[in-house]
C-alpha cells in the first residue's frame, strides 16, 4: 500500500533527524513547497562549533533543567531553525514545515513535538503557511501558523 504524502515527508524529517548531534532530544524539519522539498534542517550546534558529544556531556542536562526551559544554555540551533536558515524567503512563502523529533536515550517519538516560541516567531517571519508534527508512526497534528498569528498572547 502506497503511503500517503504527509507521511512521506514525515519520514523524511525522521530520516534527517538523524544527523543530529543534541544528546538529549533528536529534531528533524524539512520545509516543502509545491510539493518539493526547499531544505532540511536538524538540530545541533553551529557550524565550526563544538558539539555536545565532543565536550563530553549536555550542559543543561547536568544542570537538571527541563525539556523547554532555559534554551539560552543549549548549544544548539534548533531544527526549525537550521531548515529556516538553508532556505530563501521566496521560497518558504505559503509552504509547509514537516517536524520530528525522538529522545536520544529510547529512540521512541517525541509525541508532544512542536515548535519552541523563538522557532515559532521565525516561522511565522518565514511565510511558512502550516507546521506538521508527528505524534506516532503514522498520526500527525497539522497546525495552521495562522493560528499562532492569531493567538499572539501565546508566542
Amino acid at each position: 500500500m502506497r503511503k500517503d504524502k504527509i507521511n512521506y515527508y514525515l519520514d523524511i524529517a525522521d530520516s534527517v533527524l538523524r544527523r543530529s548531534t543534541c544528546l538529549r532530544r533528536q529534531y528533524g524539519a524539512i520545509i516543502v513547497r509545491n510539493d518539493e522539498i526547499v531544505a532540511t534542517g536538524y538540530n545541533g550546534a553551529p557550524r565550526g562549533r563544538k558539539n555536545c558529544d565532543e565536550l563530553g556531556g549536555c550542559r543543561r542536562e547536568t544542570l537538571n533543567i527541563p525539556s523547554g526551559e532555559r534554551y539560552e544554555l543549549c548549544r544548539s540551533v534548533h531544527a526549525e531553525a537550521n531548515a529556516i536558515i538553508s532556505a530563501a524567503r521566496n521560497e518558504t512563502i505559503g509552504s509547509t514545515l514537516y517536524l520530528a523529533g525522538r529522545e536520544v536515550k529510547t529512540g521512541e517519538l517525541i509525541k508532544n513535538a512542536t515548535p519552541c516560541s523563538m522557532c515559532r516567531r521565525m516561522i511565522i517571519n518565514a511565510g511558512i503557511k502550516n507546521v506538521v508534527c508527528r505524534v506516532s508512526e503514522t498520526e500527525y497534528v497539522d497546525i495552521p501558523v495562522e493560528d499562532w498569528i492569531a493567538g499572539d498572547d501565546t508566542l
